[in-house]
């Protein structure tokens, strides 16, 4: 393992030009943030040291995996929301809800990046799903096995689902402008994304990605509780009417989305945001950098793990 962090270094040197300057700026930050920020990096290399080894057995494993990945990220960054006042100290405190909505945006990841994780030597589907449906997770990418592979997808996309309720009720207690944006941006990027893989056959045959256009737009319009609900709305419909009547999971999507839409109306107020500051900025995109580091090493050192047992 020593060995592999040290090649992974060798052969990275170029991403860590930067480093003498990515030093300086964290030295520069407050104590406060310099804490989340060295705590919430420490934890994600943990993390993924862990699965270094582990599979991704359960779905328990996968929630796992998930919170190691983006939970602790989205922790970290809502914990400096708070430092910084921009936001409520409830928004770092309650880390429940801030790992939820890492797990819907890793997960939506997982489920698009299939095909890219296999070529690479990578697999974060869990056995507990993808065992009924075929012997090895590798099979979903051969012609004939299309439609099992559809359907299993289809009934991971409908775990990510779920993790919405805490999306939104994380963006309701956003005050500031900028942290919202920030926030709610990538939520409604992973349910375009869900929408557009949900019954996709090409997620196994190569790489499915929203339209620059439609990114744009939702960068554009995801700037209040009322546009992100309405946003989740809309591709929640698109997913709803998408569902084939042969998919084993295909009730359990329908009741999982009805309840998700009375949900969205049920809570249409528009919540007012105000107020804009750079201050959670530098620390968040530190985090940021400092996680990928950890994320990319780890990676890494699995890939050459998981290849030395092949071999």
């Amino acid at each position: 393992m020593g060995l592999g962090m040290a090649e992974f270094l060798e052969k990275r040197v170029d991403s860590l030009q930067d480093w003498n300057k990515i030093s300086l700026e964290f030295r520069n930050l407050a104590k406060v943030y310099q804490d989340v920020i060295a705590d919430t990096c420490h934890k994600m290399g943990l993390g993924m040291a862990e699965f270094l080894e582990k599979r991704v057995n359960s779905l328990q494993d996968w929630n796992k995996y998930c919170q190691y990945a983006i939970g602790l990220f989205v922790i970290g960054y809502s914990r400096l929301f708070s430092a910084s006042k921009l936001e409520d100290p409830i928004v770092g405190q309650d880390t429940e809800l801030a790992n939820s909505i890492g797990f819907f945006l890793e997960k939506t990841n997982i489920i698009r990046d299939y095909l890219e994780d296999q070529l690479e030597g990578r697999e974060f589907w869990p056995t507990e799903v993808w065992s009924r449906y075929v012997k090895k997770v590798s099979d979903f990418a051969k012609p004939e096995n299309a439609d099992l592979a559809v359907q299993c997808m289809n009934e991971l996309i409908i775990n990510a689902l779920q993790h919405i309720p805490d999306a939104l009720k994380y963006l309701s207690r956003l005050k500031s402008q900028s942290v919202f944006n920030y926030c709610a941006i990538p939520q409604v990027m992973a349910i375009a994304t869900l929408a557009a893989c949900y019954n996709n056959k090409e997620v196994f045959r190569g790489i499915v990605k929203i339209r620059k256009e439609q990114a744009v737009t939702l960068m554009r319009d995801a700037t209040n509780m009322q546009a992100v609900r309405a946003i989740m709305s809309q591709y929640l419909e698109e997913i709803y009417q998408k569902i084939p009547s042969m998919d084993p999971s295909s009730n359990k999507t329908k009741e999982i989305i009805t309840s998700l839409q009375k949900m969205i109306l049920r809570h249409g107020t528009m919540v007012s945001h105000n107020g804009y500051s750079s201050i959670f900025l530098k620390g968040a995109v530190l985090l940021a950098v400092l996680g990928w580091q950890y994320l990319s090493a780890m990676s890494k050192v699995s890939k050459e793990c998981t290849q030395a047992r092949e071999n």
